[in-house]
């Protein structure tokens, strides 16, 4: 065996060590502790917001507080639109971890096919909406299943009680609780109040594990109250639909306006929709007619043309118009009615609906005249309310009508107006000679109207109406027991390209009543009814004529007649 090594008297161990490389590696090391502590002073100190801003970004979030949506509420306080707690479930997909059972669980309890569920599974790795605003119940469940990487958040789910019956008035909102028709759009602002906001720190998993900073709260949203009376605005629905089945019509719609007030108590469309419940939502659904549609009026736009005449001295109420033989040739054109009525009084061109006294009692004005008073009664001009789609009609300037065109727009032809701007022009009539503004907000002042007509006149063309409406005139089917109603009914062609349609046909009734202190004005309109009957006293009268008898008792309004009126059973005599 070898001898052992001394390592004392090893030779490099004795060899001297120049004393600058100790020194050296010594002040190695002391450089690098100063550069990590300058370095964590500069991260800590000098570019502490730059390095917090870095790890905010990467951890740091800022939560929205969400603001419960006002509510909408109809003149009675009752509600038509309100916020509930609702789930939404969302997912990290990369960390979901669930069996073939619990998700066929997953799938059924959110309606979805299983393909649908693995696709959005698949979409995103960090991400993904799987459903939002499910009901409470439900969501409950799906927690149960237990599901790692399968998360749920709370938000506020949008109900409508009333359902279809005012789906057109109230409208909806979008998953994110934004208001996309009707009061819901209009009022948004309002009805959506603030969101209030806190600043968290999340981990990986995306859950909160620290409050930083100020918490901002919510501010609710403000409650809208609508003049709608619920009531009424049910049983127009009902009367309104019954009759579109009936009478195998394409749509119908039904404004029913407080003459005081101003106020709308009633606006139905059919074919309507349930407005938390879209999923197979159609446009013929969506349109909101009373507001949307517009039509060539017609016969009701004789009592506009009659009280012209009375306003500007031409005529007088027993003023004598020659209507026979019942057809009058102008311009290339002969315009028709459906009998030889021969002379008629001004009052008896209302009752029978004459559409050659109507073109000749306009001839004795002129065409500047007739479109001022048709401008002064909103037709030609978007209506002044706060509803969404409101349109404006059509009225071209006076100077490029011709002859035909003034005698046609006296009956009804060669303007287009919809059934809201109608009902709203004869408020002229039912408030005495002034057109009042309308609104959709509840008002316990009366409305401040612009004159267009005188009381007298007013009055006198009330009086035709209620001719109009009573045996012997176009509309009689629009009597009621125990309220005297006057009104106009209408039936024109449907306009089809360029031309008519010979087998369409629009029908409407509009009046008030009672008769001689109008409490409510009511418009009713049938779309392309098809079952035998089309004109607008046989198939428009008869729901103005459940309405305004079912709304003025619900308001309290004492009945001014005390007999009931003979409803006459003989074919109604109507003019195109």
């Amino acid at each position: 065996m070898s001898k052992s090594v001394r390592y004392t008297s090893s030779p490099l161990l004795a060899s001297k060590t120049p004393v600058w490389r100790s020194k050296f590696i010594v002040a190695s090391f002391a450089l690098a502790f100063i550069g990590l502590a300058g370095r964590a002073a500069y991260i800590q100190v000098v570019a502490n917001e730059f390095f917090q801003r870095q790890g905010e970004v990467r951890f740091a979030r800022t939560l929205d507080l969400p603001a419960n949506r006002g509510r909408i509420l109809d003149r009675n306080g009752l509600i038509l639109a309100s916020s509930v707690p609702a789930s939404s479930i969302w997912a990290i997909p990369e960390d979901v971890e669930a069996t073939p059972a619990q998700l066929a669980d997953l799938a059924g309890l959110l309606e979805m096919p299983q393909a649908e569920l693995k696709k959005k599974l698949g979409d995103d790795k960090n991400f993904v909406w799987v459903k939002r605003q499910l009901d409470e119940p439900v969501a409950q469940k799906i927690h149960a299943l237990g599901i790692k990487g399968i998360y749920q958040r709370k938000e506020y789910k949008r109900k409508y009680p009333e359902g279809e019956t005012i789906a057109h008035v109230v409208g909806f909102t979008n998953v994110e609780d934004k208001g996309q028709e009707g009061i819901e759009l209009t009022f948004n602002k309002a009805l959506a109040g603030k969101a209030g906001s806190r600043r968290v720190i999340k981990d990986r998993l995306g859950r909160v594990v620290e409050n930083v900073g100020e918490q901002v709260p919510p501010v609710e949203g403000q409650d809208i109250q609508l003049s709608v009376d619920s009531k009424v605005q049910f049983f127009a629905y009902q009367k309104l639909r019954d009759a579109v089945i009936a009478n195998k019509a394409k749509a119908g719609s039904v404004v029913v306006l407080d003459t005081i007030t101003g106020e709308v108590l009633a606006l139905a469309n059919y074919p309507s929709y349930v407005p938390d419940k879209r999923q197979n939502l159609t446009g013929e659904q969506l349109r909101n007619r009373a507001m949307t549609d517009t039509f060539e009026p017609g016969s009701t736009m004789k009592p506009i043309t009659v009280a012209m005449a009375l306003e500007a001295g031409r005529v007088k109420p027993q003023t004598l118009i020659e209507t026979g033989p019942g057809r009058f040739s102008i311009g290339g054109f002969t315009i028709s009615d459906t009998h030889n009525y021969g002379s008629l009084t001004v009052e008896g061109v209302i009752q029978k609906s004459s559409n050659v006294g109507a073109l000749k009692i306009a001839q004795k004005m002129t065409p500047n005249e007739m479109w001022d008073t048709y401008v002064a009664l909103g037709y030609g001009q978007k209506p002044q309310i706060q509803f969404p789609g409101a349109v404006t009609g059509r009225l071209r300037p006076w100077k490029t009508w011709r002859p035909v065109e003034q005698a046609t727009m006296s009956y009804g032809y060669g303007l287009s107006a919809s059934l809201f701007q109608m009902a709203h022009s004869y408020t002229s009539f039912a408030h005495d000679g002034q057109i009042i503004p309308v609104t959709m907000l509840k008002s316990a002042e009366p409305a401040v109207g612009a004159r267009v007509f005188s009381a007298e006149n007013a009055r006198a063309v009330r009086r035709m109406l209620q001719m109009a409406a009573a045996p012997g005139g176009t509309g009689p089917l629009a009597q009621t027991i125990g309220y005297s109603v006057g009104g106009k009914s209408g039936t024109a062609h449907k306009q089809v390209g360029k031309g008519y349609a010979s087998n369409k046909y629009r029908a409407w009734f509009t009046g008030m009543a009672p008769i001689e202190s109008p409490r409510i004005i009511v418009a009713v309109m049938i779309d392309e009814p098809s079952a035998g009957k089309y004109f607008g006293g046989l198939v428009a009268a008869p729901v103005f004529s459940e309405v305004v008898q079912q709304t003025l008792r619900m308001m309290g309004v004492q009945p001014d007649i005390s007999v009931k009126p003979n409803i006459v059973t003989q074919a109604v005599e109507e003019s195109f």
